[in-house]
């Protein structure tokens, strides 16, 4: 196995922990309903942010697989 893809494997299961961790805080905090209504509307958008994120960042390694 070449060490660029044993790279690009270990930056996209980082990347992944990463973005899954902040949609978990984000999840928890908007459950919780212990602040105002503006801040939980802005996490439900950064929460699709990161979900967006995530998409895009499993796209671009299957593109860098495929192109080898």
């Amino acid at each position: 196995m070449p060490l660029t893809l044993l790279a690009d494997i270990l930056e996209l299961l980082g990347s992944i922990l990463i973005a899954v961790s902040v949609i978990r805080v984000h999840s928890e905090v908007i459950h919780e309903h212990r602040i105002d209504k503006e801040v939980i509307k802005s996490m439900k958008g950064e929460k699709r942010y990161a979900i967006v994120g995530v998409i895009f960042i499993i796209i671009s390694f299957t593109l860098r697989i495929v192109s080898m």
